[in-house]
């Protein structure tokens, strides 16, 4: 009994969920996706990657600005005659600084900043790809849960009115009315409808959890959504070409194939001459012991600057396998670009093709419900005067909740297919979509550390 109660509760809360009226507390799909934008953690972890990404650029700048290194040797010494208490005692000193600085180095720093920053402007638009792969998961999740929920709930109509038909079926039996035939025709179409209420339940608990995962927050009520159809072009086409042009994918590869071409120029970089220019300054400081009568106390200073020339003349091919690697890395960036704009074609297209078709279906299920009730309807009364049987009811009420399911899931495919659309596209943002949040700026954290000499701590303060 307690398992019973329990599996009741379970039925009427989600019953409850789904069909009582909208309360002003109800979550709406742009809310799913403010708290999916602010608390996803796989958003979020790559918004640290780009963090990571723009310490890059220091990096790189770090071959314009000088070396300076600081040195300190302190040593002692101590010898003595055979047979003699007298020896001699000695303790040395040594203590300098020394600069460094490149001149010349084949042009490697100018194109490995120029490949960092490259870097960073694909690793931004990656992460826009991302956030809006993000909202889209999130709508998609949004709407699973209101689809599965709805499912459960017909399901449940379902098993209450074929409960009611068995136990029609067992009171015209026992009055000599109908047929063993048909009560067991009763009992087993409701023992099917108790297994498929069993997965629906299941269908809507791992659906919660799903929308859990992506938004950061559990599925309440929540308000019936409509596709985005404003927002969307008015061909496939027009959609097509929005896509090519605007889809963050094909930007973010696009910027890789020009961080591959400096990286390219840099490693040949290294075949030139390299010029350096030094300067140290040191102080060599020892002290003889006072029993030694030749003892030479005091500090020398001594300074000295200089230049290097480097010339590279062979390096056991490796610097030349290095470039020709480098040049087959740009070449495969190319063909990355081709293979984002396949793939977003792709998705444009397969997008676009079940918005309409969503749409189709949901005037088609439609039809088909009314139908079927109508039908249902009919074959009840055939059956109450004994022109049809226990089976065609029982037919008759799965075509009406069969086209109800449909019909849930086109509304649903709908409205899916629609910020698929948009996010194909590359156009499902927070600004588009007017999202109630502050947009994430990854501009502001390169700004704060592209130039930064010195410093252990983080923009944020770590």
């Amino acid at each position: 009994m307690p398992s019973l109660a329990k599996s009741l509760f379970a039925t009427v809360l989600i019953s409850a969920t789904a069909l009582s009226p909208i309360a002003a507390s109800a979550e709406t799909i742009l809310g799913a996706l403010s708290k999916a934008y602010q608390n996803n953690s796989s958003l979020n972890s790559a918004r640290a990657g780009v963090r990571v990404t723009d310490e890059g650029v220091a990096i790189a700048k770090s071959g314009y600005r000088p070396v300076i290194t600081g040195s300190a040797d302190v040593g002692y010494a101590s010898r003595h005659l055979n047979g003699s208490n007298t020896g001699t005692r000695l303790t040395t000193g040594s203590f300098g600084v020394s600069i460094n600085q490149m001149l010349f180095d084949g042009f490697q720093t100018k194109n490995n900043v120029a490949a960092a920053e490259a870097q960073v402007k694909a690793s931004v638009e990656s992460l826009r790809n991302t956030e809006e792969n993000t909202l889209f998961n999130a709508a998609s999740a949004y709407m699973d849960v209101i689809h599965d929920r709805q499912v459960a709930v017909l399901t449940e109509q379902n098993l209450q009115f074929l409960t009611e038909q068995a136990r029609a079926a067992r009171s015209r039996f026992e009055v000599g009315e109908g047929t063993r035939t048909d009560v067991a025709q009763a009992d087993a179409s409701r023992s099917e409808a108790v297994a498929q209420l069993s997965a629906a339940r299941a269908q809507a608990l791992a659906s919660a959890a799903t929308y859990r995962q992506i938004v950061g927050d559990e599925p309440g009520k929540l308000k019936a959504a409509s596709p985005l159809a404003k927002l969307l072009p008015r061909s496939l086409d027009a959609a097509i070409e929005i896509a090519a042009t605007e889809h963050p994918a094909i930007l973010s590869t696009e910027h890789l194939v020009d961080a591959a071409a400096f990286q390219v120029k840099s490693q040949e970089g290294a075949l030139l001459p390299q010029l350096s220019a030094s300067a140290s300054v040191s102080d060599d400081y020892s002290k003889n012991s006072p029993e030694t009568l030749t003892s030479q106390n005091g500090t020398t200073r001594s300074a000295n600057i200089g230049a290097t020339l480097t010339i590279p003349i062979y390096s056991g091919g490796r610097t030349s396998a290095l470039v020709r690697q480098s040049k087959e890395s740009l070449s495969q960036a190319r063909i990355e670009v081709d293979v984002s704009r396949d793939q977003v074609r792709q998705a444009v297209t397969s997008a676009w093709t079940q918005y309409t078709s969503a749409q189709e279906s949901v005037a088609a299920n439609r039809q088909v419900i009314a139908a079927a009730q109508l039908a249902l309807n009919g074959v009840i009364e055939e059956r109450n005067v004994g022109q049809r049987t226990t089976l065609d009811v029982l037919n008759a009420q799965n075509d009406v909740i069969s086209a109800k399911i449909n019909l849930a899931t086109s509304e649903r495919d709908v409205v899916v297919a629609s910020y698929a659309i948009l996010s194909a596209m590359g156009r499902l943002s927070v600004e588009r979509l007017a999202l109630n949040v502050v947009k994430y700026k990854p501009e502001e954290h390169y700004r704060a550390v592209k130039d930064k000499w010195i410093g252990l701590r983080t923009p944020d303060g770590r």
